[in-house]
C-alpha cells in the first residue's frame, strides 16, 4: 500500500512536467512473428530484423528514429546555452602522461576544441616539442582516431593504430620518428591489442583475428585470435606466427617483450574472466617453445617486470585483494612463489616496476593510495596525492630516474606530475587551465545501505551552499561490473550539469573491483541483482536526504552501465524522472552471438545453459519491459558502428519501449552516424551528444537554468 501511494503521488507531481511534452507519435517499428525456445519457455523476438543494422529497413528504422529524436531536441530553447558553455569550458589544453624512449618523450595533447588528441614528441623533458601525427588530418569529420601507440625502445620508430568510424578495428602503421613519415607497411584486422616491442627495436608483438567476410566485419563474431610478430618494413603478408590456439576459439593472447630482451610473456586471456594464464617464449633461443608458466585459469596475473630468470607478478592468487610475488621460472610451482607484496587490507589495483622500485597503487574506499617498495618489498614511503581522487600512470624503465603520474578529481582537472625517483618529490608537469572555480565545489562520500545491509559508497558532488530541499535536479552515474572501478574523475560535462544547479553522483557498486575480487564476483552471474539493488539504494538514499525527489532524479549509465539502467528502469519505474541509458546490453538472451559479446560469458552466463538462462532472462532490459506501464523519460544514444555492444541491442529496445510507454514521457533513441563504442568519438560529436542529453534532460526534469548560466 505504501508503495502504491508514493507512485501516486509520482504520477500527480510530475503532472507539470509532463504538461510541457505533447504526446509523440513514434515512427513504425513492425513486428515479425519471431520466437525462440529456451528450454521451454517462447520468447518472442519482434524487432529481430532490426539487429541487422545495414538493411534498408533498419536504415530507414534509424532515419525516421533521429528525425524524431532531433526534431524534439532543436524546439527546446535552452539547447544552445548548454552546447555554447559546453564549447567554451572544453576549450582547454589537455596532455597525456609522457612516455620515455630513446631519450625522447611522448606525449598526446590536444589544444582545446580539437576532435582528436595529436601525439608530440620532445628531444629533453622541458625542450620544444614537434608533432609527430596529428589524427585530425586524417578525416575532415575528425571520426578516423589516434589508437593505441608504442614507441620503439631506441625512440626511431613509432608503432601506432588509428580507429576509423567508433569501430574496435586497429590498423596498425610505422612511423620514422626523425622524418615523421610512415614507413609504408598497413597490419589490418588486428583488436584488443598493443605492440610490444623487442629490444633490438627492429619489430614489434601484436595481436590480430582473421579478415572476416565480407560484411561482417561489424557484427561477425570474433574468435581465434593469434600473435604475431612483424619486423619492421615488411608487409604483414610477412609476419611471423608467434602462439595459435586452434583447440581454444575463445582464447586471445598480448605479448609483452621483457626490458632484457630475454623473454616474451603470453598474456593468456578468455573472455572477460578476472582470470587469466601465464606463458613464456624464450627470444634468444632461436626457434624455441612456449613455455605454460601458469597453465590454469584459476586467478588473475599480471606480468610486472623480471630480473633474469625472477617474474614479477601481481595476482589474485590466495589473495582476492592481490599480491605481488616472484616467481622462479626454473622453479615455477605456487610453493615456490615468494611473496613481495603481501596483501593488505585495501585492494592491490596496479603495480610497476620504474628505477628499481615498485610503485603500488591501491583503493581506499574507491580514492587513490599510492605506496613505495623496494625490489625486496621493504616499504619506502607514501606517495603523498593533492587530495581525494584517481592517480594513474607510473611508468617508465628500471633505469629511469623519473616516472610521471596523473591526479584528477570531481573538482581536480587531470594534472600531470613528474616524480624523481632519487629524491622522492612530486612537481606539477603539466596543469591545465579551467574556466571555473574549484573552490566553488564540494565533493562527500556517503554510504548508502543496499537490499542485503551492504554499505554502497556514493560520491556526491555540487555547488556549495545548495539547499537541500528535496527538489535539486539529480543526476546519478553507475556501472556496476568487469571489475571497472568508478573512482572519481574530472569532466567537463559534469561540471556544466552542476553549473545548471544539479546534484552529481556516483554510485560505487559490486561488479566493480573497489574492494577486492570480492566485491567483483557478487555482482556477477547470479548475482547480478545485487548491482541493480545497490543502484536502486543509492538513488533511495538521495530521495531520503532531501537531494532530490524521483521527478527530479536522472540516472545514466553506458555500456554495461546502459544495462543496469535498463534494468533498473523496469524494476523501479516510479524512482526515476529520466534515464540516459547509453550503448547498452540490452539483450541478454543474444548478446554472446555479435563480435566481442561471447566473451562476457562469465560474468553474466549464457542464455544457452538452463540455470543462467533463467537468471538473465529475470533481469534482461529488452524482455522486463511491460505494456501499460508509465516509464520515465528515457534517451537512449548509440552509434551506428558500434562493433562491441552492437546498435541492435539498442535498436531492439527502443522499439520495444516505444510500443509498451503508457504515459506520455519521450521514449527517444539518438543514433550517432559514423561512431562506436565511445573511444575516438571527436570533441563535436562528443559535446553535440552531452548538449542533447542535457537540453532532454532540461524539458523532462523540468529544469530552470540558473539566471546568468554560461555567463
Amino acid at each position: 500500500m505504501k508503495r502504491l501511494l508514493i507512485l501516486i503521488t509520482s504520477v500527480a507531481a510530475s503532472a507539470t512536467v509532463i504538461a510541457m511534452i505533447d504526446r509523440l507519435q513514434y515512427p513504425e517499428s513492425r513486428k515479425v512473428d519471431f520466437v525462440d525456445d529456451y528450454f521451454g519457455t517462447l520468447v518472442a523476438d519482434p524487432y529481430r530484423w532490426l539487429e541487422d543494422t545495414e538493411s534498408a529497413d533498419t536504415r530507414a528504422w534509424i532515419e525516421s528514429q533521429n528525425a524524431l529524436t532531433f526534431g524534439f531536441l532543436k524546439r527546446i530553447r535552452e539547447r544552445g546555452a548548454i552546447r555554447d558553455r559546453l564549447t567554451k569550458l572544453w576549450n582547454y589544453e589537455r596532455f597525456s602522461t609522457p612516455v620515455a624512449e630513446g631519450g625522447k618523450y611522448f606525449f598526446t595533447r590536444n589544444s582545446g576544441l580539437q576532435n582528436q588528441a595529436v601525439l608530440y614528441v620532445a628531444d629533453a623533458l622541458n625542450a620544444d616539442a614537434r608533432v609527430l601525427l596529428d589524427p585530425n588530418k586524417l578525416s575532415k569529420d575528425g571520426t578516423v582516431a589516434l589508437g593505441p601507440w608504442s614507441p620503439s625502445p631506441n625512440g626511431r620508430y613509432l608503432a601506432y593504430a588509428i580507429q576509423s568510424g567508433g569501430s574496435d578495428w586497429l590498423e596498425w602503421k610505422v612511423r620514422d620518428v626523425a622524418t615523421g613519415e610512415d614507413i609504408g607497411e598497413s597490419i589490418k584486422w588486428s583488436k584488443f591489442s598493443g605492440a610490444s616491442w623487442t629490444q633490438d627495436s627492429e619489430g614489434f608483438f601484436y595481436s590480430r583475428y582473421d579478415e572476416p567476410r565480407p560484411g561482417e566485419e561489424l557484427l561477425g563474431v570474433n574468435i581465434y585470435q593469434k600473435l604475431y610478430y612483424h619486423r619492421v618494413g615488411t608487409s604483414q603478408s610477412e609476419d611471423v606466427l608467434v602462439y595459435k590456439r586452434d583447440d581454444e576459439r575463445e582464447w586471445g593472447f598480448g605479448g609483452i617483450a621483457t626490458e632484457d630482451g630475454d623473454y616474451l610473456v603470453i598474456i593468456v586471456w578468455k573472455g572477460a574472466e578476472s582470470k587469466n594464464q601465464l606463458f613464456y617464449k624464450r627470444l634468444r633461443a632461436g626457434d624455441s617453445d612456449v613455455i605454460e608458466l601458469i597453465p590454469n585459469f584459476e586467478a588473475e596475473y599480471s606480468y610486472v617486470a623480471n630480473d633474469g630468470n625472477i617474474f614479477y607478478v601481481q595476482t589474485t592468487l590466495d589473495a582476492p585483494k592481490g599480491r605481488l610475488v616472484a616467481i622462479d621460472i626454473d622453479n615455477p610451482d605456487p610453493s615456490n612463489w615468494k611473496d613481495i607484496i603481501p596483501e593488505g587490507v585495501y585492494p592491490l589495483e596496479q603495480v610497476s616496476c620504474v628505477g628499481g622500485k615498485f610503485f603500488a597503487r591501491y583503493l581506499r574506499d574507491a580514492n587513490s593510495l599510492v605506496r613505495i617498495f623496494t625490489k625486496s618489498g621493504n616499504p619506502d614511503g607514501t606517495l603523498r596525492l593533492p587530495g581525494l581522487g584517481s592517480a594513474s600512470g607510473f611508468g617508465g624503465r628500471a633505469s629511469s630516474k623519473e616516472t610521471f603520474y596523473s591526479f584528477s578529481s570531481f573538482t581536480t582537472p587531470n594534472t600531470i606530475f613528474r616524480y624523481d625517483i632519487v629524491s622522492g618529490q612530486s612537481s606539477v608537469f603539466r596543469e591545465p587551465q579551467v574556466d571555473f572555480r574549484p573552490s566553488d565545489y564540494q565533493t562527500r562520500q556517503f554510504f548508502a545501505t543496499s537490499k542485503d545491509g551492504t554499505q554502497i559508497p556514493l560520491f556526491v558532488t555540487h555547488k556549495r551552499g545548495i539547499d537541500l530541499n528535496g527538489e535539486l535536479p539529480t543526476l546519478l552515474y553507475g556501472y556496476g561490473g568487469f571489475s571497472v572501478n568508478m573512482t572519481p574523475w574530472f569532466s567537463v560535462s559534469s561540471l556544466v550539469w552542476m553549473e545548471m544547479g544539479g546534484v552529481f553522483a556516483v554510485a560505487v557498486l559490486r561488479g566493480g573491483a573497489e574492494y577486492g575480487e570480492e566485491w567483483h564476483q557478487a555482482g556477477m552471474g547470479s548475482r547480478k541483482q545485487n548491482v541493480f539493488d545497490d543502484f536502486i539504494a543509492s538513488a533511495e538514499w538521495l530521495t531520503e536526504n532531501k537531494y532530490t525527489n524521483s521527478n527530479r532524479l536522472a540516472i545514466q549509465g553506458g555500456s554495461n552501465g546502459g544495462l543496469l539502467v535498463g534494468a533498473v528502469v523496469n524494476q523501479r519505474p516510479d524512482l526515476f524522472g529520466a534515464a540516459l541509458p547509453a550503448v547498452g546490453v540490452m539483450d541478454m538472451l543474444r548478446y554472446h552471438k555479435f563480435t566481442i559479446g561471447w566473451a562476457w560469458i562469465p560474468e553474466y552466463g549464457s542464455s544457452e545453459n538452463e540455470d543462467e538462462f533463467q537468471t538473465l532472462y529475470a533481469y534482461s532490459p529488452l524482455h522486463n519491459i511491460r505494456e501499460g506501464v508509465s516509464y520515465p523519460a528515457t534517451l537512449i544514444t548509440t552509434g551506428d558502428h558500434d562493433d562491441r555492444v552492437v546498435p541492435g541491442h539498442s535498436f531492439k529496445y527502443a522499439a520495444t519501449l516505444q510500443a509498451a510507454q503508457l504515459g506520455d514521457a519521450p521514449i527517444l533513441i539518438r543514433i550517432e552516424t559514423r561512431a562506436g563504442h565511445g573511444a575516438g568519438k571527436p570533441m563535436s560529436m562528443v559535446i553535440d551528444e552531452i548538449s542533447d542529453t542535457y537540453a532532454f534532460l532540461v524539458k523532462t526534469l523540468g529544469i530552470r537554468l540558473p539566471k546568468g548560466f554560461g555567463e
